[in-house]
């Protein structure tokens, strides 16, 4: 019985997927789910390859779409909308951004930027999403480096009140030319895709 689930974690991984889009592997999800996390990673301008650990996404129906360091959780449902979900893709993959590439110096000064009253929930209990420093960054770092319309990350409270150009910038001071955007995008149906 061992062997035969192992086989099945085994088949369901998919080979990783590198380049400017990041490093990862697929559990579960259809061949639609999964090409939709793909586009949604290829929208932004953000270099998801900077983050140097291959990232583990599990694609379920009605799992809460959540991220610890190394694997990512991705509601199935959320994905069957299309490109209604990259601004949550993104949002989630920001989250291995945080766990991979910043300090404690250098969350103690995006705590401050984005206007937040702790990094995280292991930092202080009881507070609002949008109080949490790593919640604000994630969802900033979404729309900063994926400005549409069509990113729902948008319109939610836990984006900090900075300037895209500002967020960017004060990234690339703190991680260096990953958090520069992609030169390379082109528009197409009002959203930006980088091309690689």
């Amino acid at each position: 019985m061992r062997v035969t689930a192992a086989l099945g974690v085994a088949l369901a991984l998919t080979p990783p997927s590198l380049a400017a889009g990041g490093s990862y592997v697929f559990v579960g999800g259809t061949s639609y789910e999964r090409q939709q996390v793909t586009q949604a990673l290829a929208a932004s301008s953000f270099d998801w390859s900077a983050v140097p650990q291959t990232v583990t996404i599990t694609i379920q129906p009605n799992v809460v779409s959540q991220a610890v360091p190394g694997h990512i959780w991705l509601d199935s449902n959320l994905l069957d909308s299309g490109e209604f979900s990259w601004g949550v893709v993104q949002n989630e993959y920001a989250h291995q951004v945080d766990f991979y590439l910043l300090d404690d110096l250098q969350r103690a000064q995006l705590t401050s930027a984005l206007g937040a009253a702790a990094w995280c929930y292991g930092d202080a209990a009881g507070l609002t999403l949008e109080q949490y420093g790593c919640e604000r960054f994630a969802s900033t770092l979404a729309v900063a480096y994926w400005q549409s319309p069509y990113n729902c990350i948008g319109a939610t409270s836990d984006v900090a009140p900075i300037a895209p150009a500002a967020f960017r910038a004060l990234l690339v001071s703190l991680i260096g030319p990953a958090a520069r955007p992609a030169a390379s995008t082109e528009h197409l149906n009002g959203t930006r895709r980088r091309t690689i």
